[in-house]
């Protein structure tokens, strides 16, 4: 979405039939897809959310509102296209990035296996989804019972949690990483670490260019967004 010119003087939190909602001096806010009043369970996330529209200057930059993006997304995509949007992230298991591992340096090798293998032991015990790991890119087949075992364990979120993980899953290119985020096994910063494993490694040998940096700005500030989304919304 873009920028556009503030109409309203305040952002608030107020009481809604669905929790709580975000209004601009007094008029609830709609989702852009749905035009629903943008609500959410919580009223410390309808707060951290009311903030994001407070701190707009003359313009306001959605760009800058990462907590009213993932609640809009809940309402426009997550809501209405629940059972397309899990069957999307649940199917991140059979490229997931933590099952491809490089066939050298060593060193980068060994870096995988330490940051990565402990998140696949957590999932198999977690969520009895064992998943296969190579060396290489070839595409490698995934058992049938881990992919029903995820495509289950991601059913089971409502559509505020299920924004978050679609929004880390997609940025790290991993349900490992990104199921770890949302259930607490991870950090923002740690799901950091597992999703840029390579990349950091070729940022130590060879130097990062702009590209690289902004897209890791980009991606550390998703799964900050998620995080702390996940957080309010346990209020």
């Amino acid at each position: 979405m873009r920028s556009f010119q503030r109409f309203y003087t305040e952002a608030t939190a107020a009481p809604h039939d669905d929790g709580y909602a975000v209004t601009l001096d007094g008029r609830p806010v709609k989702t852009p897809g749905a035009r629903v009043d943008l609500s959410v369970p919580t009223e410390p996330l309808a707060r951290a959310v009311a903030q994001e529209w407070a701190d707009q200057g003359e313009k306001v930059e959605p760009r800058t509102m990462p907590l009213t993006a993932l609640a809009c997304t809940a309402h426009d995509v997550a809501a209405p296209r629940r059972d397309d949007l899990v069957t999307a992230i649940a199917r991140y298991a059979e490229t997931d990035l933590v099952c491809y591992r490089a066939p050298k340096p060593q060193v980068l090798t060994d870096r995988q296996q330490e940051v990565w293998q402990p998140l696949l032991d957590w999932l198999a015990l977690t969520f009895d989804a064992r998943l296969n790991t190579t060396t290489g890119i070839l595409p490698i087949e995934q058992p049938a019972e881990a992919k029903q075992a995820l495509h289950a364990a991601v059913e089971r979120f409502d559509a505020m949690h299920l924004a978050a993980l679609s929004s880390s899953v997609h940025a790290a290119g991993s349900i490992v990483v990104g199921l770890a985020l949302i259930e607490g096994r991870l950090t923002a910063d740690r799901a950091f670490t597992a999703a840029e494993v390579e990349r950091t490694y070729q940022i130590e040998q060879w130097g990062e260019d702009r590209e690289a940096a902004a897209e890791r700005d980009s991606l550390k500030r998703d799964l900050e967004a998620a995080e702390r989304f996940v957080g309010l919304l346990a209020g």
